[in-house]
Order: structure tokens, then C-alpha cells, then sequence
């Protein structure tokens, strides 16, 4: 059982930049499916797609994204823990990297990157910081 679903799957996320892997694949959620979405629009991963197998659970399977043989998320980091909750207004979010990395919120409006939710004038847990 894991207590932290996104923690897993970044640290599953980590993990395979670590070993240079195209694909990595973690159980599907509706939270991590969320999260996802915000990492491919933003453009840190190529993709994902839900595997549903007879008999067993689903599950997501994430397409790295590479350049120049490098990964394209240099950290990504958990804020938010179930142990230590961090909520921010619009006004405390600050720019990750001077505007070359991005927060991921969860807000009442949803799952979005610090750029929407200031678009959206819209603040919420800061599950993690991608650069």
C-alpha cells in the first residue's frame, strides 16, 4: 500500500531518468492521470496512455521525454506531503527557476501549473516543483 501516490510516481519518475528508460509505468488514479496532463501540456513528458489488463490492476505507462540525451525534467521535487500539507495564495507563488519551471496545484478549479492558476486568479495545495 502506498500512503503517497504522487511521491511514488515521481520518485518511479526519477527512477527511470536515472537508468536512461523511454517508458515507466505507475497505477493509475485519478490524480495522477491529472497530474500527467499538466506535465505533457507543459511539455516535460511526450505522453501517457492508461493499460488496462484483465485481472489486474490499471495502470498509466509514461513516455520519457529526452534532449540531447538528457531528460527534459532536470528535478522534480514533492512540496505537498501527507505529513505537512503546503497551500499557497496566488500572490506567495513565486516563479520556479525565474519562469523555466513550473508548480503543479491542486485547486478547487483542479489540477493546473502555477501560470493557469495565476490566469485563473486561483490558489491550492503545491503538490510539486518541476524544472
Amino acid at each position: 500500500m502506498v500512503n503517497d501516490p504522487i511521491g511514488d510516481m515521481i520518485a518511479r519518475i526519477k527512477n527511470a531518468h536515472e537508468r536512461k528508460r523511454a517508458k515507466v509505468s505507475t497505477p493509475a488514479s485519478k490524480l495522477r492521470g491529472r497530474v500527467l496532463e499538466v506535465l505533457q501540456t507543459e511539455g516535460y513528458i511526450r505522453g501517457y496512455s492508461l493499460v488496462e489488463e484483465p485481472g489486474k490492476h490499471a495502470e498509466y505507462e509514461i513516455e520519457l521525454k529526452y534532449y540531447d540525451g538528457e531528460p527534459v525534467i532536470a528535478d522534480i521535487a514533492r512540496v505537498s506531503k501527507p505529513g505537512r500539507r503546503v497551500y499557497s495564495s496566488i500572490k506567495d507563488l513565486k516563479p520556479i527557476r525565474n519562469g523555466l519551471g513550473i508548480s503543479i496545484l491542486s485547486t478547487p478549479k483542479g489540477v493546473m501549473s502555477d501560470t493557469a492558476a495565476r490566469d485563473q486568479n486561483v490558489g491550492g495545495e503545491v503538490l510539486c516543483r518541476v524544472y
